[in-house]
């Protein structure tokens, strides 16, 4: 990787996170789902791969990380994170929150840094995947690290 890396892989390591990177070739056609692509690129469970969604629950901006395999239950973040009502994010505002590209939104190193959750079943892994900010780049760590490193909450959030 060039340079000094990307805002998430900076933001680990400046908080002593043990990570491990691993580098796949991306398509970048945006078909398919990214993060799926990601799983099978790396010959991952789609259960250990979590992917980076932005949603507005009651219009403030709010993450979910959730499975790739799994969809996010907007009703269950509202819930999640203190909120009655949660609807996707407009990918422009998601972007310009996090200073990430649709596809590399990594829950790490976000410009702003939003409330987030992060779905239970993450616990249940020794490590997890989460984009290291851009495409084609995942970041493996601990999920304790994830949900220390972004101030999450848990709670069950993914929808199957």
């Amino acid at each position: 990787m060039s340079g000094k890396g990307t805002p998430a892989t900076v933001a680990a390591s400046r908080a002593k996170v043990a990570f491990t990177l691993h580098p796949y070739e991306a398509s970048g056609d945006g078909g398919a789902s990214y993060g799926e692509e990601a799983a099978d690129a790396l010959g991952v469970g789609r259960d250990r791969v979590f992917k980076t969604l932005v949603a507005a629950v009651d219009g403030a901006l709010t993450v979910g990380v959730v499975p790739v395999g799994a969809s996010l239950d907007l009703k269950a973040l509202a819930a999640a994170a203190g909120g009655k009502k949660a609807a996707m994010a407009d990918p422009r505002d998601a972007e310009r929150a996090t200073g990430y590209v649709r596809g590399g939104i990594s829950p790490l190193g976000q410009r702003r840094r939003l409330p987030t959750v992060v779905d239970a079943s993450a616990a249940d892994h020794p490590t997890v995947y989460v984009s290291a900010g851009r495409r084609g780049l995942q970041m493996e760590l601990a999920p304790a690290d994830l949900v220390r490193l972004t101030g999450a909450a848990t709670a069950p959030i993914a929808a199957t």
